[in-house]
């Protein structure tokens, strides 16, 4: 039996070979696509398309995973591992992180102990980088408390940025208050790209680009801005880059930080996930990086 095992929601984007490599179990959300299932399309970006060339006004529910999906998914993994980490998206989008912990307390005392629920503050690109750093400090052999502390020391290290087409979908959800979706279409009308970022696990607006002309070059240059002192002193930063069907952007974002910077790691570009894809919409993309304790001498 392994020591440590890892569960996350389906909130992170990982790649089903990551998945089944590092035997990471993944609790579902429920998601309805609705009027989007008759629709033709090989994922649900390309039925999102469709439903915008009929003119259709289609949205897909989601319902967060219920504490009985997160009790069978914890006995299961405790079938193969010692101990368990769990990860969830951030508690200020979802119920994901209270349903885990909810599951978590209805277990018996000494199951409790072997588990440890982690919010990721973050979503998409962000908890994925958070995952990613689970899996390598279990590769490393740390222990459980000391896997534990740092990856409650690198979720603010993570920061993400992201850039969507229309934010209709995210303001019908509730994400993100009308007054900021009705900035954004203001921007946009403008010629103006609006940006929106993480902040302590909340969707805000982070900034404006002018003069960018698509998102991977707008998303470049706040990252630019956003990481100037951090690659100044020479510090490892690590990305993660995921997109709603728009791999060619996604590649052109991953090919213009890579050409520049020699200290700066993509580890993974990976489509969107349903659950936060149906509510960002087709040809969004996010660029999430965290950075390193180590330092380049």
């Amino acid at each position: 039996m392994k020591k440590i095992g890892l569960i996350c929601d389906e909130g992170a984007d990982l790649t089903e070979e990551i998945v089944k490599k590092e035997q990471i179990a993944i609790v579902a959300f429920q998601v309805d696509l609705q009027d989007l299932k008759e629709l033709p399309g090989g994922n649900i970006y390309q039925k999102m398309r469709e439903a915008q060339k009929r003119k259709i006004r289609a949205f897909i529910k989601t319902s967060q995973p219920s504490p009985k999906a997160f009790i069978d998914t914890f006995l299961k993994q405790f079938q193969k591992f010692e101990n368990l980490i769990c990860i969830t998206i951030s508690s200020k989008l979802s119920g994901t992180f209270n349903s885990a912990c909810q599951a978590k307390n209805f277990l018996e005392k000494k199951l409790q102990e072997k588990i440890e629920v982690i919010d990721s503050l973050n979503g998409s690109a962000g908890e994925t980088l958070l995952a990613l750093k689970a899996i390598k400090l279990i590769k490393e052999g740390r222990s459980f408390s000391e896997i534990i502390k740092k990856l409650r020391e690198y979720v603010p290290k993570i920061k993400l940025i992201g850039m969507l087409k229309d934010p209709a979908r995210l303001e019908a959800s509730g994400r993100i208050p009308s007054f900021l979706a009705n900035w954004i279409r203001g921007m946009q009308k403008l010629g103006i790209r609006p940006l929106l970022g993480v902040r302590k696990g909340k969707i805000i607006p982070i900034g404006i680009r002018k003069g960018a002309k698509d998102i991977p070059e707008a998303l470049f240059k706040e990252f630019l801005v956003k990481t100037k002192k951090l690659r100044e002193i020479g510090v490892k930063i690590e990305i993660v880059i995921t997109h709603a069907d728009d791999f060619k952007g996604a590649q052109k974002l991953k090919e213009k930080i890579e050409s520049q910077f020699e200290n700066i790691k993509i580890v993974l570009i990976n489509i969107i996930n349903e659950v936060v894809g149906g509510l960002v919409g087709p040809g969004t993309i996010i660029l999430a990086w965290a950075f390193e304790e180590e330092f380049k001498n």
